[in-house]
C-alpha cells in the first residue's frame, strides 16, 4: 500500500515551502512526496523549479524517509529530471493525450511509472498492460464531486487499475478505493486547505486529514486482505 501526498503547486511559489510540504507529508504516513515539473514552470511563474531545487527536494525527501516523486509535463522537465536517477516517474491525465510519445520516452529509459486516466475514455489501456506500469483511475475535475464519479471501479482486484488519484474533497472516497481493493492511493496535499491562491487547495487533504487517510486506509487494507 503506497501513499502519495501530491504537494504539487500547493507552494504558492513560495518554494521553500516545498520543505515543509515534506516535512508534513512524511510525519502525516506518506510513503511519497510529489511534486510537479513542467506546468506553469516559466520564468516569474508559480512552479518555475531549476535542477538545483530539485537536488533539494530529492535531498530532503531523504532526510525525512519518503521517496520523492515528480510528474514530468514536457520533454524538457523529463531532460531536467534524467541526471537524478529516480525510480519512479508520475504520468498526468492531460500529458496521456496531449504528448504520448514523451511517455513511450519514459517508460523506453525504464522508469516505473505511475500514470493517471482521468482524461482517458477509452476500453484499452493507452500503453498496454506491464509491470512497469500502474495506472490510476480518477476524475480530471478539481474538486471532483460525488456527482462526478461515474465509472467508479467496483474491484480493483479485477480491474486494470493499480490505485486511485483522488481530487474529491474529503478522504471518504479514498477510504473507499481502499475498502476497493485500491493499493496506491494519491491525495492533494496541503498546509493551509483555505488558502486561495491555487485551486487546489480547496480539494487537498490538511496533514491531520492525511494522517487520518492513512491510518484509517491501513486498517481497512489488513481486513481487505482477509478477504472481508
Amino acid at each position: 500500500m503506497k501513499f502519495i501526498a501530491e504537494c504539487g503547486l500547493n507552494h504558492n511559489g513560495n518554494l521553500d515551502l516545498t520543505y515543509e510540504l515534506i516535512r508534513q507529508a512524511s510525519l502525516s504516513g506518506a510513503d511519497i512526496a510529489k511534486f510537479q515539473l513542467g506546468w506553469r514552470d516559466k520564468k516569474n511563474e508559480i512552479n518555475n523549479i531549476q535542477p538545483d531545487r530539485i537536488d533539494l527536494i530529492i535531498n530532503h525527501c531523504k532526510y525525512m524517509n519518503v521517496e520523492p516523486l515528480f510528474t514530468i509535463v514536457t520533454d524538457n522537465a523529463f531532460n531536467m529530471i534524467e541526471p537524478f536517477d529516480l525510480k519512479y516517474i508520475k504520468i498526468a491525465s492531460r500529458t496521456v493525450l496531449e504528448n504520448p510519445k514523451l511517455i513511450e520516452k519514459i517508460l523506453s529509459a525504464g522508469y516505473e511509472t505511475i500514470i493517471s486516466l482521468g482524461m482517458w475514455d477509452k476500453k484499452e489501456l493507452p500503453f498496454g498492460q506491464s509491470d512497469q506500469i500502474s495506472y490510476l483511475w480518477c476524475v480530471s475535475k478539481y474538486p471532483c464531486l460525488p456527482s462526478d464519479l461515474i465509472g467508479f471501479p467496483e474491484n480493483f482486484n479485477d480491474d486494470l487499475y493499480s490505485g486511485y488519484s483522488d481530487h474529491t474533497l474529503g478522504i471518504e472516497t479514498a477510504l473507499l478505493a481502499i475498502s476497493r481493493g485500491a493499493k496506491i492511493i494519491e491525495k492533494h496535499f496541503s498546509l493551509d486547505k483555505s488558502d486561495t491562491t491555487i485551486k487546489d487547495h480547496a480539494l487537498s487533504a490538511s496533514p491531520e486529514e492525511f494522517r487520518n487517510l492513512v491510518t484509517l486506509g491501513k486498517e481497512m487494507e489488513k481486513l481487505v486482505s482477509l478477504g472481508l
